[in-house]
């Protein structure tokens, strides 16, 4: 029995993009599907119900970021944002606005393959929640079920913020969280600003659970973004 290969949606106007992208996509065994303005990437949206999109910001017609919210009207789609480097504001909106990852131009095809499959694997795990109720980082263990976590198996103490900002990076794993969707999960709405509180947090979090607190392996800062837990 033959399997129906995933689907990837590139809304990309910039034609060398596309065939610089077209070869990889094929060689990793998915079905692509191009589109050159945001109007056009919402349909084949509709029409292909695609695995992934990889969404540019910058297109002719209608910004990206219109059409983030616009998919996210009808589809939890994983949504990764091709965006030229210096554009955190942009960025940061998009991923506001329900995108789930961004690459940055100019970027390596091999990261953005990357972050495609973990965009593919944090999809499914959402699918089949019961199937994810470790998370493992390393020699980090988040036995969600218990509330447990350990390090090198030894259980690690954490306040409840703590432990609540941790799990709500672990269930986004891999996928980088703007500071706001981080203080509003954990703090809640009233503190979308407070980004003092987080990097606090994030601090405290990296003394007890990085080897090295300075140069943290697992939690990652998305400079002038938010965060992100890296799985190995």
């Amino acid at each position: 029995m033959s399997v129906t290969p995933a689907c990837v949606l590139l809304v990309e106007d910039e034609l060398p993009i596309r065939r610089f992208l077209r070869p990889s996509i094929d060689a990793a065994g998915w079905r692509l599907v191009e589109a050159e303005t945001g109007q056009r990437g919402i349909l084949e949206a509709s029409q292909n119900r695609p695995e992934v999109i990889i969404l540019d910001l910058g297109l002719p017609d209608i910004d990206g970021i219109e059409v983030v919210r616009r998919v996210r009207e009808w589809s939890a789609v994983p949504i990764i944002i091709l965006s030229a480097r210096g554009q955190e504001k942009d960025k940061i909106a998009a991923l506001d606005a329900g995108a789930d990852d961004y690459v940055s131009k100019p970027f390596g095809v091999g990261e953005l393959i990357a972050r495609v499959r973990v965009a593919m694997r944090h999809a499914a795990r959402q699918a089949q929640p019961s199937a994810d109720a470790t998370i493992v980082a390393g020699d980090i263990v988040i036995d969600l079920p218990r509330r447990v976590v350990t390090r090198c198996g030894q259980e690690v103490h954490l306040t409840p913020l703590e432990y609540k900002l941790l799990t709500t990076l672990a269930r986004h794993a891999g996928m980088v969280m703007t500071q706001r969707q981080l203080l509003r999960e954990v703090w809640g709405p009233g503190y979308a600003e407070e980004s003092t509180y987080l990097r606090m947090f994030v601090r405290q979090l990296r003394q007890k659970l990085e080897k090295e607190p300075s140069q943290p392996r697992y939690l990652l800062t998305e400079v002038g973004v938010g965060y992100r837990l890296r799985l190995e």
